[in-house]
């Protein structure tokens, strides 16, 4: 008997089919022409006398009927593909109550707002993240009028003295539902920014990104970057390979002579830095005529670059604005796909046996997740040999060695402490906690 094939096989073959239909721009094309075609009549009756209308409105007939039947066929295959695509999803991915009683996020629907609001501004969808946003300040709204309406209880009238701790926890909440921060102008005209300066960099355009860096060298050293050499060096090796690769114009900026007018004008403010890999460019220079056979030929190697320097531009981009490089929904919906199967499998195995998950803040085992995906947030204290918690979390001193909270408190004489493994001396105040 043949086995079954794979759901994932299938469900690629039906992608494949979709893929492989006519774009849908041929019924646009059919539906413009309609509308010309109308719009040349409407001009023509109003132009022409009466007993011209009859005649114009019998002459649009067939050709309105073929537009109208060419837009239909090309929408009939797209339609039944699409929905054919769905009965297999649906086929793959039957819905199926999770495991559980508890829903761990029934709690924490300000936060996952928060999260669907910034993940559509980091796409660029800015009319879509309004509207979202709208909705939810309004149901919100709603929401504290309903509270109001209520009828107030013995000792309501009492002011904020009658609150409990179920009214203060409400209060909090409501507070979180707040999203008016993200309708600032300036945070997406930031987000505006980065998307099409990551939009030039798909069509191996430079020069935004580099503008950006340049403007933003201050705070971007300040962290160590180095993504203005990297924007630079790159559009070097670009320019050196000349029109023929780059498709740029074949002027005096462009090719061998115009990468190196572009490293004496803009190489020079990174010497105290990249001063060894500035004088690898420059003698590959001896080698132009055949670079592909010089021992310089892995720095003109760039066939991923351009994808390399748009992770570093987003990664210091979102710093520079106090936020990680990738979308926390994005990685929560994706970790959360490949780690459910499992937690799924393991929690009906265990209601099966009548045995229940006991351990608390803890996984009871690995989910297997790529290594991107990788956070280790657990430290142990190597002097105390004790994991860090909120109340003694670890802390980096000016030398470098990470303590938890607590040791370094016992470590200290006074203001001053002695790092256990190196010579330095430093006060406490240096001290930073670190976030895991």
């Amino acid at each position: 008997m043949a086995s079954e094939k794979p759901k994932l096989e299938a469900l690629e073959e039906e992608y494949l089919k979709i893929d492989k239909l006519p774009r849908l721009t041929k019924a646009v094309e059919n539906v413009d022409k309609i509308i010309e075609l109308l719009s040349a009549a409407r001009d023509q009756v109003a132009a022409a006398p009466e007993s011209h209308t009859a005649i114009t409105i019998t002459k649009l007939q067939n050709p309105v009927k073929t537009a109208f039947e060419a837009v239909n066929d090309g929408l009939k295959g797209a339609a039944a593909a699409h929905k054919k695509m769905g009965k297999a999803l649906d086929k793959s991915f039957p819905l199926k109550p999770l495991p559980t009683d508890h829903d761990a996020m029934a709690d924490h629907v300000p936060l996952i707002n928060r999260a669907v609001a910034m993940h559509l501004l980091r796409e660029g969808q800015f009319s879509v993240a309004s509207t979202f946003i709208s909705e939810v300040q309004s149901a919100s709204k709603s929401e504290e009028s309903a509270d109001l309406n209520e009828p107030m209880g013995e000792g309501d009238d009492d002011g904020d003295e009658g609150m409990n701790a179920d009214d203060a926890a409400s209060t909090t909440s409501s507070e979180n539902y707040d999203l008016s921060s993200f309708h600032s102008q300036e945070l997406q005209q930031s987000f505006a920014e980065m998307y099409n300066v990551l939009q030039e960099l798909k069509v191996k355009n430079l020069v935004p990104a580099i503008k950006w860096a340049r403007k933003n060298a201050v705070e971007l050293e300040a962290r160590g970057s180095n993504l203005e050499f990297e924007l630079s060096r790159l559009q070097f090796v670009w320019l050196f390979k000349g029109p023929s690769f780059n498709g740029l114009p074949d002027d005096e900026n462009n090719g061998h002579s115009g990468a190196l007018r572009y490293a004496r004008s803009n190489f020079a403010r990174f010497q105290d830095r990249h001063l060894k890999e500035i004088n690898r460019l420059a003698c590959s220079m001896a080698f132009a005529p055949n670079i592909a056979a010089s021992p310089y030929k892995q720095l003109f190697a760039i066939d991923s670059a351009f994808s390399d320097v748009a992770s570093s531009f987003t990664r210091e981009f979102c710093s520079l604005l106090g936020l990680s490089a990738e979308s926390p929904l994005y990685l929560a919906a994706t970790a959360g796909a490949l780690a459910l199967p499992q937690l799924m499998k393991y929690t009906q195995k265990t209601l099966a046996k009548g045995t229940e998950w006991t351990t608390a803040n803890e996984m009871a085992f690995e989910t297997p997740l790529p290594e991107s995906m990788l956070y280790h947030s657990i430290f142990v204290c190597p002097v105390s040999k004790e994991q860090t918690t909120d109340a003694n979390p670890p802390m980096v001193i000016p030398c470098g060695h990470v303590l938890a909270k607590e040791t370094l408190r016992k470590l200290c004489k006074g203001p001053r402490f002695k790092c256990p493994y190196c010579p330095s001396e430093g006060i406490i105040q240096d001290a930073r906690q670190i976030i895991l």
